[in-house]
């Protein structure tokens, strides 16, 4: 194996570790109808090298096990986030990018909390993508652009877009 693959297989592990012990930690904001999932910040490394969409799903399907709707969680919230990633990582613009997480996660998650508390479904969407839309397009956002000014951060995870 390369050594540059190595590497590239570390850092996938670090984010996806990072992530999912991010979510546990706070588990009373990361899960329920209300969501403040910080570690959804992390999907903004995807806007950068594509190779975290690996790291980001890994980590929510980890973290995924321990919500108190895993059955439902597993496979519908990492679902959200294979698709947020995606989109993202294809993205033009980060802050464009970020909103797919608000989408596909308020979308998605909020139709797993309907089901799983029978609340209204819109309110329950809309619950899901404004806990989204604060952590990742505001926060994140706000914090990323602020990396971008750091070359060493960049080269660290692998920035390739073109500055």
């Amino acid at each position: 194996m390369k050594k540059n693959n190595t590497k590239d297989i570390i850092k996938i592990a670090i984010v996806a570790a990072i992530y999912a012990v991010m979510t546990v930690a706070i588990s009373p904001l990361s899960y329920g109808p209300i969501q403040l999932r910080f570690s959804e910040i992390l999907v903004l490394l995807c806007f950068y090298n594509r190779k975290y969409c690996v790291s980001m799903t890994v980590g929510c399907l980890i973290a995924n096990i321990f919500s108190p709707m895993a059955l439902l969680d597993i496979p519908f919230g990492t679902l959200a986030t294979i698709l947020a990633v995606l989109f993202l990582s294809r993205s033009k613009n980060l802050f464009v990018g970020s909103l797919w997480a608000t989408i596909f996660n308020g979308i998605i998650v909020g139709t797993e909390l309907y089901i799983a508390f029978k609340e209204p479904i819109f309110i329950s969407m809309g619950t899901v993508a404004v806990g989204e839309f604060i952590v990742v397009s505001v926060i994140g956002v706000l914090i990323f652009k602020a990396l971008e000014k750091n070359k060493h951060f960049m080269k660290l995870i692998g920035n390739e877009r073109k500055s």
